[in-house]
């Protein structure tokens, strides 16, 4: 483990996934990088747990991925999601195409979701809110 808690293969695969960022990948670092989003700050390659996310604002634990044809119905990035989405992170998903072609409307759907407050964490599963709500006279 290195000072940062992640091991030294994920800090090299991440390193690895940024030198051969796809043409999509660098569009979006392009947007993004610097603080160019509003002041919001990303990572780009960023390891999360056992992950590595392609962008990553920690401060809204917001988690943007490009995708290929290749995430069509992945198991692997519904595993993903789903282990993001239970450590308190909001993942958005765009094609690499409407990154390449529809850059402003991809810019927008990120400014919306760093900018709308989020659900509440953890919120509450089926069912569960239903009792506070009866306990304030609301339900």
């Amino acid at each position: 483990m290195t000072a940062s808690g992640y091991s030294a293969r994920t800090l090299g695969q991440a390193k690895v996934l940024r030198a051969e960022a796809t043409d999509a990948e660098q569009m979006l670092w392009r947007l993004l990088r610097a603080k160019r989003l509003s002041a919001f700050k990303f990572r780009r390659q960023q390891p999360i747990g056992p992950y590595i996310a392609d962008f990553a604002c920690q401060v809204e634990r917001l988690v943007i991925e490009a995708d290929g044809s290749q995430h069509l119905d992945s198991p692997h990035d519904q595993r993903r999601t789903a282990w993001l989405g239970e450590h308190g992170y909001r993942v958005l998903r765009f094609w690499n195409n409407d990154i390449l072609l529809r850059k402003q409307s991809v810019l927008d759907t990120i400014y919306a979701a760093l900018t709308i407050a989020p659900a509440p964490f953890p919120s509450p599963l089926e069912g569960e809110g239903d009792s506070a709500l009866a306990e304030r006279g609301e339900g």
